[in-house]
């Protein structure tokens, strides 16, 4: 059996969801314009150059749900879904997925991004498992923080080594394990891995995987 691991924003999807997301509070009021579009741009720019500090950006990103509704809450995912996530899913993207997941490949998408923006996204790919920064919630609330370890950098590893114990596996169960990303973040987990893949990266992970002889590959239209 092989594992195939998929890095979602910006590699699956044309755009980053955790982005988009808070983007899409702005246009709908739910969120100033003011204080939040400047900040949500801060931290993007900071995970592209490598500096994010997780725990800063997930106090950011998680507020919003804590506030309302799951109700209202999954109303607007719907509403994202359509007008947000769907135009960045390329054929090519989808291909990929189904090229794995009909040779039986045990699949997971590993992202930073919250479980409640990408649990959706995940099932839109037919994608059974998901591993990702798990927000919080009592009584059917988001408490607007962060369980357990963020799925980001490191955390990534620690959080798909529980993942695999949970189903009684480990790395050494699979004949070939395979990460697909973009991302220079993602350097601890494509190094784990014994085939990773570089998908539209960065300059970093582009520079990084041409000097390793990692493939190359886009996912673009």
């Amino acid at each position: 059996m092989n594992l195939t691991l998929f890095d979602l924003d910006n590699t699956l999807l044309d755009g980053d969801s955790d982005f988009e997301w808070a983007q899409f509070l702005i246009t709908k009021g739910v969120l100033d314009r003011e204080v939040h579009a400047a900040k949500n741009q801060a931290f993007y720019d900071a995970y592209k150059a490598g500096t994010l500090d997780i725990h800063t950006f997930l106090e950011f990103q998680l507020a919003p749900l804590a506030r309302h509704s799951r109700a209202e809450l999954d109303a607007w995912h719907r509403e994202f879904m359509a007008t947000r996530i769907l135009p960045q899913i390329s054929v090519a993207a989808r291909t990929l997925v189904d090229r794995h997941r009909t040779t039986g490949d045990l699949c997971a998408i590993v992202t930073a991004t919250n479980s409640f923006v990408t649990g959706p996204i995940c099932r839109e790919f037919g994608i059974p498992h998901l591993v990702a920064t798990i927000p919080a919630h009592k009584g059917g609330h988001f408490t607007g923080a962060p369980r357990g370890t963020p799925s980001f950098r490191e955390g990534k590893i620690e959080r798909v080594e529980a993942w695999l114990e949970s189903l009684g596996l480990w790395w050494g169960a699979f004949e070939r394990s395979t990460f697909y990303s973009d991302s220079l973040n993602d350097l601890p987990l494509l190094a784990k891995v014994s085939h990773p893949v570089a998908v539209d990266p960065d300059d970093t992970l582009r520079a990084h995987a041409s000097q390793h002889g990692w493939p190359i590959l886009t996912l673009r239209v």
